[in-house]
């Protein structure tokens, strides 16, 4: 359950880092909400998942969910530019990701 939690956050993360880019300094009011709930949720599900998981695997996942899902984000809608560089360094996240759960 424990796993489960730290992604659902870890995608959380990933809402409340876009929300707080599109806030423009918190002078809109959405994206202003969107990143007050999504970080009160993300910080919590975080909190929640290292009562079992070791804090430095657990908060390696879930910023690395994060971070990647923010940039692929903003690659697909914000117009951030792709180059075969940035997806292969994702990429390369992406696999720590996975190894670290694998050797968990």
């Amino acid at each position: 359950m424990a796993w489960l939690v730290l992604i659902v956050s870890g995608v959380l993360e990933a809402v409340w880092a876009t929300a707080l880019g599109k806030s423009e300094g918190f002078s809109r009011l959405l994206p202003s909400v969107v990143f007050g709930v999504g970080l009160t949720l993300s910080m919590a599900g975080l909190a929640f998942a290292l009562r079992t998981l070791p804090v430095g695997t657990g908060y390696a996942v879930w910023v690395g969910i994060g971070a990647v899902l923010t940039v692929v984000y903003g690659m697909a809608f914000d117009g951030e530019a792709v180059s075969l560089a940035k997806v292969l360094l994702l990429a390369g996240i992406v696999g720590c990701v996975i190894g670290l759960k694998a050797l968990h």
